[in-house]
């Protein structure tokens, strides 16, 4: 194991599973793997201290293993241990998943490459959709039929035998299945999933019934197919870290679900596409959290971190979940936190097209190499090189414990660039923050405005280890008045992993008209997941919930369903707020109902102390359209409660630095973050 010096600071799974409990414990650890640094935070009898460490991208583990041993905190007996990690979108996003088959229904082997037979790109006619996970090869079908009423063609025992046979001759590493209308219905696929794993002991086997019991074919499948192609990769990880942990006398680790909320390892192996948001997720936990003890619970959180950006609103201090999301081109219908992606990171790299227009992104230096600023051998230009060349970020700053960044390495990746669009690295460097800018802008309006909610009536969290130095310019842009910069944003997504409850989503299928004719079939629905719940977990927290539709729409809004004589009135409130009209002489679907079991954790108050020095300790010279400035360069450190800030100013945290722009200013509340205001 290489030493690493490091910045140290103060989907139902089986229902036979034993129950579960948090348990008391004195020390919470969550640790998140990013695609250029690991971070891990640990709050011991609710004192909180940060680590960061670079990222291992070959073992992800090697990376956690290092930021836990540099973090210097006992981890012996009552520690809760919580991880966040890439395995499963980087398999998704880099086709690195497992060599998986498909067995459909017959006639349906090319659901996968028929879709929704609509285009990626309306009118582009060239843009393509990614290749489905499962090639046509190894998509297998056998005969039966069910449907909405039960058996219409029995399943044929002779075809199941021929596509078992096929399936040990093609050398496959998973299996998914999903038959027509199994998820109301799945007697035909449980038996083909036993014949299968009868004959294929080695082979993970995915039924969509258990992974995903909900109508529409196309979703079902795409999501099932993704569970198998990750399953092999993920369980591999996670069951090698276990013991990597356990041999050095560590607990194993919640895993966190794209959800936002934690599971045990057995759960996310179990369901493997359920985690593949698993560190956006922990962020935007964390600045609920964070920001809801600065008396905030309207919020876009922004996370800016080295090779990608994430932005997501959080709702009268509730994260918002969809079941809509798409992954690198796969549908996914797990509930997931609401997050939009975009390639633009510290580490992405700026190149110039074929018309001559300057770009950044989507490729990213990522850890290694780099930027070229990180001294590894990187020669591309990214945004953290133009950062640096403007001032806005330490020449001797060091990332990570052992990245120190060189302007002189920056200036020339730079200039090697800027040549070709004649232009200066100065001016190059503007253009690159400009470029990465407007991607990000448009991100958080794709969260905001798109989603009926106004920009102006919300507070800008910034984190990541990029964002807070971007945070008021793209406040500016969207006339946000408010950017809120916790204390630990360096390291957020780390911290929501700490204070991140353990959850467990159940589905069933449940098509009604509103007003419901019989309210005690739903209940009947709701008591039975209720009662897996119970058995699952010791005395979890509930919430009812249901999916809710105009008669005649092909999609759905999610809306509480405590009280199932409201649900219409609910649905008209929701799509209101969401597409600005409502119809209320429409008839209104009830599609699906769904129960969120939750055990939550002691989340600790954060204070903040009385500051220790007032008055900057230096001065940097920083660029603002193409004016050099000096600016005052603040140590986070040395501010405390009611600490003033006005800029423009640089305020240099341990893992992060905050650029406040001219206009800007703030203070330290009492919590530890920075609230800055437009003045």
């Amino acid at each position: 194991m290489r030493e690493v010096e490091a910045k140290v600071s103060t989907t139902a799974p089986a229902e036979t599973a034993p129950a579960t409990t948090m348990g008391p414990v004195q020390t919470r650890i969550g640790v998140d793997v990013g695609g250029t640094f690991t971070d891990l935070v640990a709050l011991v009898d609710g004192q909180l201290s940060t680590t960061k460490v670079p990222s291992t991208a070959d073992d992800q583990s090697i990376g956690m293993l290092d930021a836990l041993r540099a973090s210097g905190v006992d981890l012996g007996s009552g520690v809760s241990l919580a991880h966040g990690m890439t395995v499963a979108t980087n398999a998704l996003l880099e086709r690195r998943g497992a060599r998986a088959a498909l067995v459909t229904t017959e006639g349906f082997r090319d659901l996968l490459e028929i879709c929704r037979q609509d285009r990626p790109s309306m009118y582009d006619l060239t843009e393509d959709r990614p290749p489905p996970l499962v090639p046509r090869e190894l998509r297998f079908s056998v005969r039966e039929r069910m449907g909405p009423d039960g058996v219409v063609e029995a399943l044929d025992e002779e075809s199941l035998a021929s596509v078992v046979s096929a399936l040990q001759e093609a050398d496959v590493e998973a299996v998914a299945v999903c038959l027509l209308f199994s998820f109301l219905h799945p007697e035909h696929e449980r038996r083909v999933g036993e014949a299968l794993r009868r004959a294929l002991p080695q082979v993970h086997v995915s039924l969509s019934s258990e992974v995903l019991a909900e109508f529409r074919e196309f979703e079902r499948c795409s999501t099932v197919a993704a569970d198998a192609y990750l399953a092999p990769r993920l369980s591999s990880y996670l069951l090698g870290l276990a013991q990597l942990l356990a041999e050095a006398g560590i607990p194993a680790p919640f895993v966190m679900q794209s959800s936002g909320g934690v599971t045990e390892i057995e759960g996310a192996v179990a369901r493997p596409a359920a985690c593949i948001l698993s560190g956006p997720a922990g962020g935007v936990i964390g600045a609920a959290y964070t920001a809801k003890e600065s008396g905030y619970d309207n919020l876009l959180t922004f996370d800016m971190g080295g090779t990608s950006t994430d932005v997501a609103p959080v709702v009268g201090g509730r994260v918002q979940i969809t079941t809509e999301s798409i992954v690198a081109g796969i549908p996914i219908k797990f509930p997931m936190v609401d997050v939009h992606t975009v390639s633009a990171g510290g580490g992405s790299i700026a190149w110039v097209d074929e018309g001559g227009a300057l770009r950044v992104g989507p490729r990213s230096a990522g850890a290694n190499p780099g930027p070229a600023s990180y001294g590894r051998g990187g020669s591309e230009p990214t945004v953290t090189d133009a950062d640096l060349l403007l001032g806005y970020l330490s020449g001797d700053a060091v990332l990570g414990g052992e990245v120190v960044l060189r302007a002189e390495l920056a200036e020339q990746a730079l200039a090697s660039l800027a040549s070709k669009l004649q232009m200066t690295a100065l001016e190059l460097a503007h253009g690159i923050v400009e470029v990465a800018d407007a991607e990000m802008v448009r991100a958080l309006r794709v969260i905001s405005v798109e989603r009926g909610l106004h920009p102006r009536e919300f507070v800008l969290v910034a984190y990541g280890g990029a964002g807070p130095l971007h945070a008021c310019s793209l406040a500016e842009e969207l006339r946000m008045e408010t950017v809120l910069v916790p204390r630990a944003c360096g390291v957020l997504s780390a911290l929501g992993l700490t204070v991140s409850d353990l959850r467990r989503d159940y589905v069933r299928p449940f098509f009604a008209a509103l007003p419901l004719a019989a309210p005690a079939r739903a209940e009947a629905a709701f008591a039975e997941m209720e009662a897996c719940a119970g058995r699952e977990l010791q005395e979890p927290a509930l919430e009812r919930l249901a999916d809710v539709r105009y008669r005649g729409q092909s999609f759905e809004l999610t809306v509480p369903a405590d009280d199932l004589h409201a649900l219409a009135d609910e649905f008209h409130l929701v799509h209101e707020r969401r597409y600005g009209f409502r119809m209320e002489g429409e008839g209104i679907e009830l599609v699906n109902v769904r129960l969120v079991a939750t055990l939550g954790v002691r989340r600790p108050r954060l204070h903040e102390p009385a500051p220790a020095v007032q008055l900057p300790e230096r001065h940097r010279s920083a660029n603002f359209a193409g004016d050099w400035v000096d600016v005052d360069v603040l140590d986070r450190e040395r501010l405390g409660v009611g600490s003033r800030v006005v800029g423009p100013a640089i305020v240099e945290f341990r893992e992060a630095t905050c650029l406040v722009r001219s206009g800007w200013g703030g203070s330290v509340d009492e919590s530890g973050s920075l609230v800055l205001r437009r003045q």
